[in-house]
């Protein structure tokens, strides 16, 4: 096969190579302040000092050339609701009453599939705005929402995980499914998605109060016929909800065991929230594999508590932890922003989150949740080319504080209490370039 053109791209280059939460941050943090990245055929080919690779490239080779910025391999949104963009902000409830008073009355309009499309369009470029170039979204329970959301992400050549909400109880019935009608429709959809490109299919239970265990059974069934299928859910993001699953379920021993009986934890598998488990609950997830998202931005809006990160990371022996927006509960599609909101809400019990460790949870971090370290989450040699340009000098206040810093550590730690999304000068899709800021 024919090789495609080779193309260069120049700046700060930063990535992580270990977990900088057990590793020492010189053994598993790569910085080249002046760095190279040869890109072919949507693939890293090379990365490393601008001094030795420059000389090896072809003179028709045309290098983008960001001075001053750091180039990083692209966000990674590990639970968001792309149904919910229109909700955002929505004032003064806590989790059981915001979604029967908000969520889920938006998300009875995605029936319509014109609908469905226009808000997949705008959420996947909002999310190359930010630097997000992997996501893993909740639909809703209509299949064409889910049809919206992968021809979005195609046309864009998003790798991006998604699935049809499923419930069949304690919703309004504009929103209910079956057991039966959910494996139907799942079934379908994978068929139809699931690892088709750069797709993949998550079981999408929406949370247990929601699903009966007939529902759970089926899900868990649907997971047992296909490869490497995600599954998305929640998990004690709220104490009454915690409260609410142990009356629905009384013969299991927790909430956490309501997804264990039915097979849908371990790997593959992502809970957003996870503030209130219990410590035998945190030692089956770290048992398991199974993977947690933490969402900062929605636990605090809502009112639902402090995810505990020390318990979660602070060990020898860390959890499987991604991070996410949860939009719109959270209030910002910005990894940034919700970066610098995991560091107050980590500083509010007792952990003291660095900047390195932030920026590996959102990158090589989130594509270990995922198990997609081997295709995305670093500029290794053989990765796929999704990659940001963040600028340290976006805004003036910004550009201020950067004439202080000794330290590229200290300049993350500025772009993520500091920055959003007009930090990103750029965002590259398998080595395609599908965002540039605007300037002036």
């Amino acid at each position: 096969m024919k090789k495609g053109k080779i193309k260069a791209v120049r700046g700060s280059l930063l990535w992580f190579t270990g977990n900088p939460f057990v590793t020492a941050q010189s053994d598993c943090v790569t910085y080249e302040e002046d760095g190279l990245l040869i890109i072919q055929d949507g693939h890293i080919q090379a990365s490393g000092p601008a001094a030795s690779l420059l000389p090896a490239l072809d003179r028709d080779v045309t290098v983008e050339h960001y001075p001053d910025h750091i180039i990083m391999p692209g966000f990674i949104d590990a639970h968001t609701h792309y149904a919910q963009m229109q909700i955002i902000g929505a004032y003064g409830k806590q989790l059981l009453d915001w979604l029967n008073d908000y969520t889920f009355i938006a998300e009875q309009a995605f029936d319509d599939g014109a609908h469905a499309a226009a808000m997949a369009d705008f959420f996947c470029q909002e999310l190359l705005r930010r630097g997000t170039t992997t996501a893993a979204v909740y639909c809703t329970v209509h299949p064409q929402s889910v049809d919206a959301l992968f021809e979005a992400a195609t046309q864009r050549n998003m790798r991006m995980i998604g699935g049809k909400v499923m419930m069949d109880r304690n919703a309004p019935d504009a929103l209910l499914d079956t057991p039966q009608l959910a494996y139907d429709q799942s079934k379908a959809l994978i068929e139809r998605w699931h690892e088709k490109g750069r797709n993949h299919y998550a079981l999408t239970p929406r949370f247990a109060p929601c699903c009966s265990m007939e529902q759970l059974d089926m899900a868990g069934k649907v997971r047992g016929e296909f490869d490497r299928l995600y599954v998305q859910s929640h998990l004690s993001e709220n104490e009454a909800e915690v409260n609410w699953a142990g009356e629905l379920f009384p013969d299991r021993s927790g909430y956490l065991d309501v997804y264990n009986h039915h097979g849908l934890t371990g790997q593959y598998s992502l809970y957003g929230h996870a503030i209130h488990l219990t410590a035998a609950e945190w030692q089956d997830v770290r048992d398991r594999g199974t993977g947690i998202v933490h969402c900062p931005t929605s636990n605090l809006f809502l009112g639902s508590g402090l995810f505990n990160l020390g318990a979660a990371m602070g060990g020898p022996d860390p959890v499987n932890l991604s991070i996410g927006t949860d939009v719109g509960a959270g209030t910002s599609l910005s990894m940034l922003t919700t970066l610098g909101e995991a560091y107050k809400v980590a500083h509010l019990k007792g952990y003291s989150l660095n900047a390195f460790q932030a920026f590996y949870l959102a990158t090589l971090g989130g594509a270990r949740a995922l198990s997609l370290d081997h295709l995305i989450g670093s500029l290794d040699v053989g990765k796929e080319a999704d990659f940001i340009v963040l600028d340290k000098r976006s805004t003036p206040l910004m550009a201020k504080r950067m004439d202080r810093v000794s330290s590229i550590e200290e300049a993350l730690f500025v772009l993520m209490t500091m920055g959003d999304d007009r930090a990103i000068a750029a965002t590259y899709i398998f080595g395609q370039k599908c965002y540039a800021r605007a300037e002036g």
